[in-house]
């Protein structure tokens, strides 16, 4: 099975689980949007859980990654393509903290401009993009792309302010969870095929 076989099958499954979600929670008596609110205690499993699922996402790349980094690194420590493994542990480890304690929350309260927060965080992204432009193409990095162009497709509808919760929590969380699974899937496959070429290179 191809890799575009398999990203659009996970991508339609994780949809239908989504609809099917949706459709749960309304009959349930709930609305849409609690599906997406900041987690917090509640006797309805429905209540932020696709805020559950898209921080558990958020882990899985630096796990991924960490993991992929401490085997390469003791089985072939020299091998060129472990810095860029390193730091993309370090840059989704950096973002799933920002997604749990909302620094950049933080950042906008104690007076540095939400615009300002974005043009750093676009800063520290393009560097990556940058320094490891040879690894990254050796890799399905349109996956990536995509994964990103949903999260600040999902960053931008946020900043319209619209008037019905429904309408916004659907259209910023659905293309926001939906950008977790691409950038998830990404890093996996990235990580399994590095895996795949150092351990056939100390064969």
């Amino acid at each position: 099975m191809t890799i575009s076989r398999s990203l659009v099958k996970l991508n339609c499954f994780s949809l239908l689980l989504v609809l099917g979600l949706i459709i749960i929670t309304q009959y349930s008596g709930l609305k849409v949007s609690d599906l997406f609110f900041n987690p917090y205690f509640s006797p309805n499993p429905n209540v932020a859980l696709l805020t559950r699922t898209f921080q558990i996402l958020c882990a899985v790349p630096v796990i991924v990654c960490t993991f992929t980094y401490g085997l390469a690194k003791s089985s072939n420590p020299r091998h060129f393509g472990n810095q860029f493994i390193l730091f993309s542990a370090l840059l989704t480890g950096g973002f799933l903290l920002n997604e749990i304690y909302r620094i950049h929350i933080y950042m906008i309260g104690v007076g540095i401009p939400k615009l300002g927060v974005c043009l750093l965080y676009a800063v520290v992204l393009s560097s990556y993009g940058w320094f490891f432009q040879r690894e990254l193409k050796l890799t399905p990095y349109k996956i990536l792309l995509v994964g990103l162009g949903l999260l600040f497709l999902a960053i931008g509808i946020d900043t319209l302010k619209l008037k019905s919760q429904i309408l916004a929590s659907l259209l910023e969380g659905v293309p926001k969870l939906f950008s977790e699974i691409n950038i998830a899937f990404y890093y996996w496959y990235v990580c399994k095929s590095f895996l795949q070429k150092t351990s056939l290179s100390i064969d």
